[in-house]
């Protein structure tokens, strides 16, 4: 029986050999087909028809180009946003304000509508030396967002370019200057004089723990206009495109936003405001807006009354409604 079975055996390992040598050749065949199919391929259909490796390579290159795009996106989206140091005598008057325990801490609203108003005379003063066109009408407007806690002071005053944001509120340039800042530390200097040197608008970290600036300057050209935004939350700042940013002036202006310290929500009190407004604009000559908020009454039908009787009117009552405007 084990020599019957023999022979069975070689023609099974032969046929097996038969099928693998088959199978090989097969594979080769199809290899061969593949290298020459896109020539074939073109050959038969002209340029409709795409070769395997063409596609391959075709989608490769496109990923690849895709990739490359979405990494120089990545890289340009991390070098938008600009990063700077505040100039020395800038730190050590933000380390004093921030930490000082000044109890007038209203100057900060006496400084920053200042600086408006000067920004709107300065605008006044380049559309008559160096402008074509007349400035339009300027104003200031001061409104309050009390669920996000912040105030905001606008003007469509000069603005700012992206060197002057950098210069006017990282640099301190008034002669004077260090000797206040050196009294600050020292204790003899009165922070209420803050506007007289230069440093008005760093007043702002009195009441808030960080401040962004939104600017388009007067200079530039309608097709060179560019909004910028700056922002610190003390010791150094940054500045970046603000494109999408909106402005109530036409041409122009700065918009300053104060995130203000949880205890210095007293300054989004419109009544508040409204006070100290009044104290510090007797010398503004531009008029100053404030978002205020209104009750009105409305008349309404009492649901909760009987119903009333046939030929007479429904019971009224009256319901408030808070409404905003500028005054």
């Amino acid at each position: 029986m084990p020599f019957a079975m023999r022979p069975q055996v070689a023609a099974g390992a032969k046929h097996r050999s038969s099928s693998l040598l088959t199978g090989a050749v097969a594979v080769g065949a199809a290899w061969a087909l593949l290298a020459v199919a896109p020539a074939c391929f073109s050959v038969l259909a002209g340029s409709r028809v795409i070769g395997l490796q063409s596609v391959r390579s075709s989608d490769l290159s496109r990923q690849s180009s895709s990739l490359r795009r979405a990494t120089e996106a990545a890289e340009q989206t991390d070098t938008d946003v600009e990063n700077y140091e505040f100039q020395a005598e800038v730190s050590r008057v933000m380390d004093i304000i921030i930490n000082s325990l000044y109890s007038n801490k209203d100057v900060f609203l006496r400084e920053l509508v200042s600086n408006a108003a000067d920004a709107c005379d300065k605008k006044r003063f380049l559309a008559l030396t160096e402008s074509d066109a007349p400035p339009e009408p300027m104003k200031l407007r001061i409104k309050t967002d009390k669920d996000a806690r912040i105030l905001t002071i606008e003007d469509n005053g000069v603005g700012m370019q992206k060197s002057e944001l950098i210069e006017n509120l990282g640099r301190i340039a008034r002669s004077g200057t260090a000797n206040f800042v050196k009294g600050l530390e020292q204790g003899s200097s009165d922070v209420s004089l803050i506007g007289q040197f230069g440093v008005g608008f760093y007043s702002a970290f009195l009441v808030a723990n960080k401040v962004e600036v939104v600017t388009r300057s007067f200079r530039d050209g309608e097709a060179d206009k560019k909004s910028w935004k700056w922002m610190s939350e003390g010791g150094s700042f940054t500045i970046e495109e603000a494109p999408n940013e909106e402005f109530f002036g036409e041409q122009s202006g700065t918009k300053i936003m104060l995130h203000l310290k949880e205890e210095a929500q007293e300054y989004l009190d419109s009544g508040k405001l409204s006070d100290l407004l009044k104290k510090y604009s007797e010398f503004i000559t531009f008029p100053i807006e404030l978002w205020n908020e209104k009750v009105q009454y409305d008349q309404v039908v009492d649901e909760s009354a009987p119903p009333p009787a046939e030929g007479e009117k429904p019971k009224m009552k009256s319901v408030p409604r808070s409404v905003y405007e500028w005054e």
